[in-house]
C-alpha cells in the first residue's frame, strides 16, 4: 500500500538489480500494508500513526536517493526529462506520439509507466523511438527506482530528451521525484474546471499544464479560462499551454517549450 496517498501498492523496491551507475537501488524491502480506518482515517493492524508517517518518511528519502542518482546520470548526458503526469484518458500516449512526430532528428527516449499492459509502449514504438514499459501491478505511481532501471535499458544517446509517461494518477505522482527536469501537467477539458482545486499537489509540482482536447470545449461547455484561473490560484508561476493534440493547435508552442528548457539547461550546465 502507498503510504503517501493509501492507493494500491507500495513498489518503491521493485526487484533487486545490478546497475552500472550511481541510482544505490539495493537493500530495499517491499511493505504491503493494508489500509482501514484510524485515527487519521489510516490504519495498519495495531501500528501507531508515528510509526506510518515514519515508514512515509523512509520510503520517500529512499526515492529522493534514486532520483538523485537519475539526476546525475541525466546531467553527465546533457539530457532533459519530462515527467508527465495526468489522470487516466487525459491524452498524454496521443500528445506524446504527435511531440515524437514534431521533435525532428532530436535524439529522444521514452518511459511508459502503466499498472498492466504495454499497449502505450507499443504505440509509442509505432513512432520508432525507443521506449520502455514499467508495470507498476497494484502500484499507483512511477519511482526512481523503477525509472532509474528503465534508463539502463533505453542506452539514453547524449543531448536526448527523456519523456517519462507516468501512471493515471493525480495524487500519488506529486511526491515522488523521479529524477526529471520538469513535471508537466496534462488536464484534459472534460474533466471539470475544478480538477486543479481538488488536486492541488499535483498542479503545484508541475511547471508546466496542458490544457488539453480545446478542440471538444465547444461540446462541452468548458471555460477554459476558469481552468487556467484555477491552475494560477494553486500555483501562480505555472505556465499553461492550450492544446490539441488531435487537431495539432498549440503544439509548436509545446515543441519550443521542450527546446527552450533543454537548451537553457544545457547552457547552464556549459555555465
Amino acid at each position: 500500500m502507498c503510504t503517501v496517498c493509501g492507493c494500491g501498492e507500495d513498489r518503491l523496491a521493485g526487484p533487486g538489480h545490478e546497475h552500472g551507475h550511481d541510482h544505490h537501488h539495493h537493500g530495499h524491502s517491499h511493505a504491503h500494508l493494508h489500509f482501514g480506518t484510524g485515527a487519521a482515517g489510516v490504519s495498519v493492524g495495531d501500528m501507531s500513526q508515528a510509526r506510518l508517517i515514519e515508514i512515509e518518511t523512509d520510503i520517500l528519502a529512499k526515492n529522493d536517493a534514486h532520483a538523485l542518482g537519475n539526476r546525475r546520470v541525466l546531467r553527465a548526458l546533457g539530457a532533459y526529462a519530462v515527467n508527465l503526469v495526468s489522470s487516466p484518458g487525459s491524452g498524454k500516449t496521443t500528445l506524446l506520439v504527435k511531440t515524437i512526430g514534431m521533435m525532428g532528428d532530436s535524439p529522444l527516449a521514452v518511459i511508459e509507466g502503466d499498472q498492466q499492459t504495454e499497449n502505450d509502449a507499443d504505440r509509442i514504438r509505432a513512432t520508432g523511438a525507443p521506449a520502455v514499459q514499467v508495470n507498476t501491478g497494484k502500484g499507483c505511481h512511477l519511482d526512481g527506482h523503477m525509472v532509474g532501471h528503465a534508463m539502463d535499458h533505453l542506452n539514453l544517446k547524449p543531448g536526448s530528451f527523456l519523456f517519462i509517461e507516468n501512471v493515471g494518477n493525480l495524487v500519488c505522482p506529486a511526491a515522488f521525484d523521479l529524477g526529471e527536469d520538469a513535471k508537466v501537467a496534462i488536464l484534459s477539458v472534460t474533466e471539470g474546471e475544478d480538477k486543479p482545486l481538488k488536486y492541488p499537489d499535483m498542479f503545484t509540482a508541475a511547471k508546466l499544464a496542458i490544457l488539453n482536447k480545446v478542440d471538444l470545449a465547444p461540446y462541452t461547455d468548458a471555460d477554459l479560462d476558469a481552468y487556467e484561473a484555477n491552475l494560477r490560484r494553486v500555483n501562480p508561476l505555472i505556465e499553461i499551454l492550450r492544446v490539441s493534440a488531435r487537431t495539432g493547435e498549440g503544439m509548436e508552442a509545446w515543441v519550443r517549450w521542450l527546446k527552450s528548457r533543454h537548451a537553457a539547461k544545457t547552457l547552464a550546465k556549459a555555465g
